[in-house]
């Protein structure tokens, strides 16, 4: 336990953290500019809560000595990590046919934050869903994110409460 406890309160964590949402971003990046597999809008909403990730990792590496505002941003992953298993789920279920729903082209963020206009390269849907590409070993985008979503959510979980520890000093 107080290892946990250790690693809530650690800068490794963060890092971590921070490296796994950039390599995600990257991965995506990579399929879309040099395999040709363009994003669709449950693609793009799952690249936002990455980057949210990320956002949320920065903050940690900086406010991790801060006991209250480290569990805040150690809460906050837990909540990006609940929205990314939501989103793969429904990636998945698109892809294999128990979700049915209307996936088109609206990224449904509001006009005051119109990431897909800002920044193009990162956020503009491009195709409906429906398929995502084999990863490898028949294993598709959309199982690998389920995956590596569920497990964020099982270990970002166990963290936060260790969160609620002291550290070793």
């Amino acid at each position: 336990m107080r290892k946990l406890v250790n690693i809530a309160h650690s800068r490794s964590y963060w890092l971590a953290t921070l490296l796994l949402g950039l390599g995600m971003i990257m991965a995506a990046l990579y399929y879309q500019y040099e395999l040709d597999q363009q994003p669709c809008v449950m693609c793009i909403q799952v690249r936002l809560l990455f980057s949210l990730l990320i956002i949320a990792a920065f903050n940690g590496l900086l406010l991790r000595k801060n006991r209250f505002l480290n569990l805040l941003v150690h809460l906050s992953v837990v909540a990006i990590a609940i929205g990314l298993v939501e989103r793969s789920y429904q990636l998945l279920g698109t892809e294999r046919g128990f979700v049915f729903g209307d996936c088109g082209f609206d990224l449904g963020l509001p006009s005051w934050l119109a990431l897909d206009t800002w920044l193009p390269w990162l956020y503009r849907v491009e195709t409906s869903c429906g398929y995502t590409p084999e990863i490898i070993f028949g294993i598709t985008m959309a199982e690998m994110l389920i995956v590596i979503s569920a497990l964020l959510f099982c270990f970002s979980l166990i963290v936060t409460l260790a969160a609620f520890f002291r550290p070793d000093s």
